[in-house]
This record gives structure tokens, sequence and C-alpha cells, in this order.
């Protein structure tokens, strides 16, 4: 190929014939042995895809097996409670995916009477489906000739293309797919595309990519012309806020008090220790905000007992320290069926372990449970990072 302007290849019909044939050989002889390509059942290939957006592989086989394990078919899925769903998929983040997903199962069962839909359409019209799972659940179960792409192949195709524009860019994202489009085999779309996918993951990866390991690398206009750090483009890095929020531990005996997550609200659906944003720092501020927004939530007249425990996470944009504190009870301002509509309830502490949590819900859970964390023993400093 004479040498062009990088990214701006014209890629021949041999180029794009060695590209397929040299992807499918690896593939075949190095694909990684993983529970979802045992199977051409387009719901599995369907749970594995969800499953695996912005979650790592490893982290993803034990949630799909066990999740298979209890929702074998789409039917089963559907007749599910909520609860249950996002019990079994408590620890994957994201839990918006989870009820995507059973909405989904239930509208393939009312609308295509539990099978799942073989039309690109008709997957599309699916809640949480957009175009890159779609034509993976497609390409991989039916061998249907539909391109993919996700993080792992824009890098890869990329490089391949020697393309250095913004590929967070709507221009950037249409070139991006003209080309995963345009490099599709006649036949064994599916695998060409796990196979993009997977060198993408393992071989061509952000950081010190693996290239003199690289099936094609040989057809790379990124390694010929030096540019491999350089693409693709680095995102602009993010802007993240620090907020600092409070949960509030309610006792009654054995029992805690939880609240549901409302539509809306991160976590929805989860259960949640009673939380909201701090607002000042004195201890006196903080015991009068405990007191008025643990009655606004659940409707309970709380004094805080003090501290409990304080943890550090990320969500999105946002990195949060939690400071926990213990309360107890003065009074109820309504009636059970008001702190029953307030979406709250109290719970054993034994059986914490039944709903699903936030990450940090189930921390404080587990130092509940633990024997050695208890009010008369608790370690001076609980700080986790």
């Amino acid at each position: 190929m004479k040498d062009r302007k990088p990214g701006t290849e014209k890629h021949s019909s041999a180029w794009r014939r060695s590209l397929s044939k040299k992807l499918l050989v690896w593939f075949q002889q190095h694909a990684r042995d993983l529970p979802w390509r045992q199977t051409r059942d387009l719901y599995a290939i369907w749970i594995s895809e969800i499953m695996l957006q912005q979650t790592q592989v490893a982290t993803v086989v034990p949630y799909f097996q066990r999740f298979l394990a209890r929702f074998p078919d789409v039917k089963t899925l559907a007749a599910a409670d909520e609860h249950e769903v996002l019990k079994l998929w408590e620890g994957l983040g994201y839990y918006r995916r989870a009820r995507q997903l059973h909405a989904a199962a239930r509208k393939i069962t009312s609308d295509h009477r539990g099978q799942f839909p073989t039309s690109i359409d008709a997957v599309r019209s699916l809640p949480g489906i957009g175009r890159y799972t779609a034509g993976a659940i497609l390409s991989i179960g039916l061998d249907q000739r539909l391109p993919i792409l996700e993080a792992n192949t824009i890098r890869l195709l990329s490089r391949l293309t020697a393309y250095r524009g913004d590929v967070n860019s709507g221009a950037g994202r249409q070139r991006l797919w003209k080309i995963a489009e345009a490099i599709l085999p006649k036949h064994e779309c599916g695998a060409f595309n796990q196979a993009l996918m997977e060198v993408g993951s393992v071989i061509c990866t952000p950081r010190s990519p693996a290239c003199s390991e690289c099936p094609v690398v040989a057809l790379c206009g990124a390694h010929r012309n030096q540019l491999v750090v350089k693409i693709p483009r680095p995102a602009k890095s993010k802007n993240y806020e620090n907020v600092t929020e409070i949960a509030v531990i309610i006792r009654r005996g054995i029992s805690v008090l939880l609240r549901q997550c409302r539509p809306g609200e991160r976590w929805a659906g989860l259960w949640d220790f009673p939380r909201f944003a701090a607002a000042g720092e004195s201890n006196t501020a903080l015991d009068r905000q405990i007191a008025k927004r643990v009655r606004d939530l659940v409707g309970l007249s709380v004094v805080a007992n003090g501290p409990f425990v304080t943890l550090k996470h990320g969500v999105t944009r946002f990195r949060i320290t939690l400071h926990a504190y213990e309360a107890e009870v003065k009074s109820t301002i309504g009636s059970s069926g008001d702190l029953t509509r307030s979406g709250a309830r109290w719970v054993k502490i034994g059986a914490l372990a039944d709903y699903p949590l936030s990450v940090t819900g189930r921390k404080i859970s587990r130092l509940l449970l633990s024997e050695d964390f208890t009010p008369r023993k608790r370690p001076a400093s609980a700080a986790q990072p």
C-alpha cells in the first residue's frame, strides 16, 4: 500500500480479506474459553453483553453463571421480582442495566411470546439495547452481517486505520461505524466481531499494546506510521466533584431501618440506609441535619448517637466521602403505614444479606454483622480508602 497521510488510508478488498482471514485464524486458536461462547442461545448472549458493558470479563463470569442458573430463559426472568434480579446483580454496578434487562424480558414475553426476537429493529426496540448490543447479539448468535463498535473495537479500528480524530465525537463515531461495517466478511461475522473485540481486549490494549503478538500488525496503519501510542486521541480528563454524604443506621433491637431508593434516585430499586448530602461541619449542625433529614425521608424522630464508619467511593463523576452515623428512635411521627409508604422497613441485621444493597450499604451491613464490630468493640478509626 502506498504511504498516505495517517488517517486517510483507503483499504482495498485484498486488505479487508487479509484482515478477516488473519483475525479468524487467530481467534480460532487463541479465543478465551468463556461461558457465553459455548452457546448460540440469543438469551444467554444478550445477558452476557449487558453484563459486559463497562465491566471486566473476569468480574462478569461468575455473575453470568449465577444469573443463568437462576433465570435460564426469558420467561423465568420476566416472572421474577425485581428485588431478586437486583440482588443477583449486586456488585456489578450500573444497576439501570439490570432494571432494563428485567423490563426487556417482560416486553419479550408480552410482544414476542417469550422468544428473543431475531430482527435488528425488534431487538433495538427493547429497553437497554442500542446498535452495538443488537449487532453483537445477532451476529454472534445468528451470524447476521451486522457491525459492532465498543471500547475495544474503537481502539483497534482507530489504530488499524491510523485515525487521529476524536473517537468520542459524532463524526468520529460515524466514521468508525462505517469502517466496522465495511470490513465485515460475507461469512462468520459473529466470530469476526468477537475476534475484533478479543484482539482489542487482550493485545491492542490502551497502554503498552503487545504489537509483536498482534495477528494484524502488518495491516496496521498506526504501527506503520509509529502512531500507536497517540491513537486513539486521549479523551478529555474528567472533572470529579467531591461530595460528602451521611448514612444513618437506625437500630430497633436486632433490626435496622432500610429504605428503598426511588425512581430517579441513585441506585433506584436498591435498598440503602437513609442517606443524604451533608451540609455544614459542626457536630451540632450535623445532629440537626440527621434529625431533620431522617424525619423527612422516613417519618421517624431520631437522635444521633455518634459515628459508625467512614467510607470513600466513586460513582460516575462524583468522589464521595460517606460518614455513617448511628441513631436511635425518639418517636414515630406518623403510622407504620407512613413508614411503608416512604419505602422504608425494619430489617433484622441477620437478614440484610437478602436485600440488594449499594456497595457502601453492603460494606456497612457486613460491619453490622461482624462480631468484632459492635458498639462496645468498635475500632477508633474505621475509615476505608
